[in-house]
């Protein structure tokens, strides 16, 4: 199976794993066994109404025959969780892109994993790779209150190196005192809510090594300074055949294409998730996704297309 192509799986059950979270577990309608995936991987899933979402997968990667995903219902939302929460059921068919993977966990000496509401979901493959390898861990998931944390009968089995924080029993958690305190050699992997990412962020600027924090964010705030400049330039996108089409600067470059007639495969529209990544042939490109790293940046091989924009007056795309 190539990961840039659809094919169909099966929902078999669907499970209410909390107030507003519920789990689907997909199978192969042929049986078959599924490709093989590491920790922090998503699949692309498109649903039967047509909308293109993104979930990490959260069951155990030695499972080959069924894929499990986690789906939070959100208000408001663009209709795919309310989709998933009211239409699907089991025996429903789903097209489905091979797993790619953005948040990869990398070999260290130890794992700090920190997981607030459904950010759970990639971290708990995480940590049950980190048991097969026998690598020291601790697991910090913190949660509003307790009917609304999916898995905390996983996370509880997990015994005393995995920490429930509830915040209407406990009150805040003292983050600060925790990543303050990391040993040498820890990688520190998170996901969760902007608010809990960005205080981690932060907070890794004065470690040693500020590259041992990774974090995987869901959404973004559109209000918070910096997630877009308050002025865009417009540019030509010419493609590989030679369409040219004209960006203003009130549309992104997948709006701009879509209104053009041009539907590049695309999810998120945040800059989060990678389903739009495209390659660049040439282009001065100001990024503005939260995926691609320093020097990927610097290569601008591919950007994001659903955020990102260029400063110079044309963008060619290898699309």
């Amino acid at each position: 199976m190539e990961n840039d192509r659809f094919f169909d799986m099966v929902v078999r059950s669907v499970d209410q794993l909390s107030d507003k979270v519920v789990s689907l577990t997909l199978t192969h309608p042929l049986k078959g066994e599924l490709p093989a995936w590491e920790p922090g991987a998503h699949i692309d899933v498109l649903l039967p109404n047509g909308i293109l979402r993104q979930y990490s997968l959260c069951s155990t990667p030695e499972e080959t025959q069924e894929w499990r995903i986690a789906v939070l219902r959100e208000t408001p939302g663009r209709g795919g969780s309310a989709f998933v929460h009211d239409e699907l059921k089991p025996g429903t068919k789903l097209q489905v892109r091979e797993t790619r993977n953005n948040f990869p966990l990398r070999p260290a000496e130890r794992y700090l994993f920190v997981a607030g509401g459904i950010g759970i979901t990639p971290i708990l493959p995480m940590v049950w790779s980190a048991l097969k390898k026998d690598v020291p861990w601790e697991l910090l998931y913190l949660g509003r209150n307790r009917s609304s944390m999916a898995f905390l009968q996983e996370v509880a089995a997990l015994g005393d190196r995995a920490t429930i924080h509830v915040s209407e029993e406990l009150g805040a958690f003292p983050l600060n005192h925790l990543v303050n305190q990391l040993e040498d050699g820890t990688e520190v992997y998170a996901c969760g809510p902007q608010k809990l990412l960005d205080a981690l962020e932060t907070a890794s600027r004065t470690w040693t090594d500020p590259s041992t924090f990774h974090c995987e964010r869901f959404s973004l705030d559109p209000a918070a300074p910096g997630t877009r400049p308050a002025t865009d330039s417009s540019f030509i996108v010419e493609l590989a055949d030679g369409t040219e089409v004209p960006v203003p600067n009130e549309l992104s470059v997948l709006e701009a294409l879509e209104a053009a007639g041009i539907n590049p495969p695309n999810s998120c529209r945040e800059g989060i998730c990678g389903t739009c990544e495209t390659p660049v042939i040439q282009g001065s490109i100001d990024h503005r996704d939260t995926l691609l790293s320093p020097l990927e940046r610097e290569e601008s091989a591919t950007m994001m297309i659903c955020v990102s924009r260029c400063n110079s007056p044309r963008l060619i795309l290898d699309l």
